[in-house]
């Protein structure tokens, strides 16, 4: 399929509206008390019931606004995907682009925007898919074009355990082999939802896998803030040691519950971050190494994380005790316990943020050390211009799309997945 030059219309916002949340959701977010998913959302963002807010803090005094482009468009790229959820590519030089479908599947599309009809591998058998559910991350290992390694993320059937595996594609790249699947970690998860799923190497080789808080409602399992649980966590696995005797992989012995760690021994050797309840799709910024988390809240806030590229690790971002920068429980929290995210917004503008990149391309200068965002309800494409501090986030387009991810090109030019019409977007500045 060849690409469109058809844009959506941005709309331009100068003025951000951080208000009470006018929802109750519960799941991520889902109808009160229920737990329950949209059927149609990989983040668990179907829209929320309606609530009365409680009323908004006069003395409320918001910070500027960020510099960058005012408004983005959103130029056709690909279309004809089944579900895509998340995109990648694999560093080869090839300047393809890796979708995942949320049934299974694994699409590569050309650099003209052609989608192959035959998939990189299908592992549709071996995945349970609807809602929060499916084939959830794809990641190239950073010698790829050699070694021909990826690993993926995918709630596992029947009983949908939270997965990790290997895979080996054939010499020329052409696809990946079904048949060399190889499961490096398998979690138990008590719900159908707050799966997280991202996959991706950081700038230190090693890989990292976002979990989500193991679903239902109010963090029920009682994982959030629980260090001796993967779950609502982002861990950190060596895949290229010899790992010890009986396991599949190896651990840094510098994660911050490791051995060699800052907090040795207080957890999961494996966690690099924790206190989150759904981390969807997170991204580490080329320049500097800083990892940028999209945390999906629960009835008032989304938030974006940021952890700096020369962290020791071991980040609590709070969850359940707040929901971004509010205290979540009852009866007052202590909020300096915490890491703070460096942005969020209210349910007035959404219900489940969607990470995105910092754009470091050449293309679009004027986009360059901007963080590109979005909502997977609202459809709003938000930025913050990370280079200059800034921290309220700015509505630069309203799409009209279930943004279900972002990624890059071999470029470093950013792209909107969309799950509404099956369809790639990439970001322009207009």
């Amino acid at each position: 399929m060849m690409r469109s030059t058809r844009r959506l219309a941005p709309i331009v916002v100068l003025v951000m509206v951080v208000a009470a949340c006018q929802t109750d959701a519960t799941g991520s977010p889902a109808p009160s008390g229920s737990g329950a998913t949209s059927a149609s959302s990989p983040t668990g963002s179907g829209k929320a019931t309606a609530g009365t807010p409680p009323p908004p803090d006069a003395t409320v005094t918001l910070p500027p606004l960020p510099s960058g482009p005012d408004a983005l468009e959103l130029e056709a790229f690909a279309r004809g995907l089944s579900e895509p959820i998340g995109l990648t590519n694999a560093g080869d030089g090839s300047g393809r682009l890796y979708v995942n479908e949320r049934g299974g599947r694994i699409r590569v599309v050309d650099a003209d925007g052609a989608v192959r009809d035959d998939p990189f591998v299908d592992l549709s058998n071996v995945i349970v898919s609807g809602g929060e559910r499916g084939l959830l991350g794809v990641a190239f290992h950073p010698d790829y074009a050699r070694n021909r390694r990826l690993f993926v993320t995918y709630t596992a059937a029947p009983d949908g355990a939270d997965t990790l595996a290997e895979l080996t594609a054939s010499a020329d790249g052409a696809r990946a082999d079904p048949a060399s699947l190889r499961v490096l970690l398998s979690i138990p998860d008590p719900a159908p939802n707050h799966n997280g799923g991202q996959v991706a190497f950081g700038p230190d080789g090693h890989l990292y896998v976002a979990l989500g808080d193991g679903g239902g409602a109010d963090d029920q399992f009682g994982n959030g803030q629980d260090p001796a649980t993967l779950l609502g966590t982002i861990v950190r696995l060596d895949v290229d040691s010899t790992p010890p005797s009986g396991a599949a992989y190896a651990i840094p012995r510098d994660n911050p519950f490791a051995p060699d760690g800052i907090h040795a021994g207080e957890g999961a050797p494996e966690i690099w971050a924790w206190g989150l309840r759904n981390p969807w799709r997170f991204s580490f910024d080329p320049e500097g190494g800083d990892l940028y988390i999209g945390d999906v809240g629960q009835g008032r806030w989304e938030e974006i994380d940021r952890q700096p590229g020369d962290s020791a690790g071991g980040e609590n971002y709070g969850w359940s005790v707040m929901e971004g920068s509010h205290c979540f429980v009852g009866g007052g929290c202590s909020p300096s316990a915490f890491v703070p995210p460096i942005a969020e917004y209210s349910h007035d503008l959404g219900c489940s943020v969607t990470g995105g990149y910092v754009y470091r391309g050449e293309a679009q200068p004027e986009l360059r050390g901007v963080y590109v965002f979005g909502d997977y309800c609202s459809g709003l494409l938000f930025t913050l211009q990370v280079d200059e501090g800034t921290t309220s986030p700015k509505i630069v387009a309203q799409t009209g799309l279930q943004i279900s991810s972002f990624g890059v090109d071999e470029s470093g030019e950013i792209y909107v997945v969309s799950l509404s019409d099956g369809a790639l977007y990439r970001v322009v500045v207009p």
